[in-house]
């Protein structure tokens, strides 16, 4: 069955007393939350203390990233046998801010899925078009080729462990927000996708995540599209309440 899920993506922010604080802030709320997977995805530093703070709650450990290479000698990288020896269910691979200043490509992205799944964690894998590919009505074209190649050697089974964001990279930190329509459009197409190369179980049984400046000011009305099943959310992730707030939005 589908899952509704909502992941908060820290990225590079709050300190380590920062952030045991709004883990602990996160947990005591979550309670309230029902029907609705929350993870968190705090900096690497963080992960260890999540995975104590949050035991025994409804609360889920998420990685922001991981190295595509196993083990070895990579200075200032992590591995995900690492994230998974302290706890970590998700990692978030193929964000478009590791896209645009660290040059990740669909390949890269590729080997840090089949990695995951082989340490067993479930990858939330995500795609999406910039501003001028979104002007020039090229979205389809470019979310198509990165589904295509970043699940490229991918069968049935291993999309069972996957979760699908959604990115519209012109609306992350810029105060826009792609309209409920829009949004729906492009998961069904992602689903199609998904569909036409897995089966039409896998497709129905996928979560697509938004992650494109979602607030509760905008949550219930883009939840409320039948393939759009929760969100992958930055800045609104920061402050416990407005996080908990989100995923009460379904």
């Amino acid at each position: 069955m589908r899952k509704n899920i909502v992941a908060g993506n820290w990225k590079m922010n709050k300190t380590f007393p920062e952030g045991v604080e709004l883990i602990q802030q996160i947990v005591n709320q979550a309670d309230v939350v029902k029907n609705v997977e929350l993870i968190i995805a705090p900096p690497f530093i963080l992960t260890a203390e999540a995975s104590k703070i949050i035991k025994d709650s409804a609360v889920k450990l998420g990685a922001q990233n991981c190295s595509n290479y196993k083990e070895g000698a990579y200075t200032g990288e992590i591995s995900a046998s690492m994230l998974k020896s302290v706890g970590t269910e998700y990692v978030i691979l193929g964000h478009s801010e590791r896209r645009k200043y660290f040059k990740e490509t669909n390949e890269i992205i590729n080997e840090k899925i089949k990695l995951n799944l082989e340490i067993g964690l479930k990858p939330i894998v995500c795609c999406g078009e910039v501003l001028a590919e979104r002007e020039k009505e090229e979205h389809f074209q470019v979310v198509n080729k990165q589904i295509k190649e970043m699940f490229e050697g991918m069968n049935a089974e291993n999309m069972k462990n996957i979760i699908i964001a959604y990115e519209p990279v012109w609306a992350i930190g810029t105060g826009k927000t792609a309209t409920p329509e829009q949004a729906q459009q492009m998961h069904l197409f992602i689903r199609e996708k998904i569909k036409n190369s897995y089966g039409s179980q896998i497709a129905n049984d996928i979560s697509i995540l938004y992650g494109g400046s979602c607030k509760p000011s905008n949550a219930k009305e883009l939840f409320a599209n039948p393939d759009v099943d929760g969100g992958l959310i930055g800045g609104a992730s920061l402050k416990a309440s407005d996080f908990i707030e989100i995923a009460k939005s379904f």
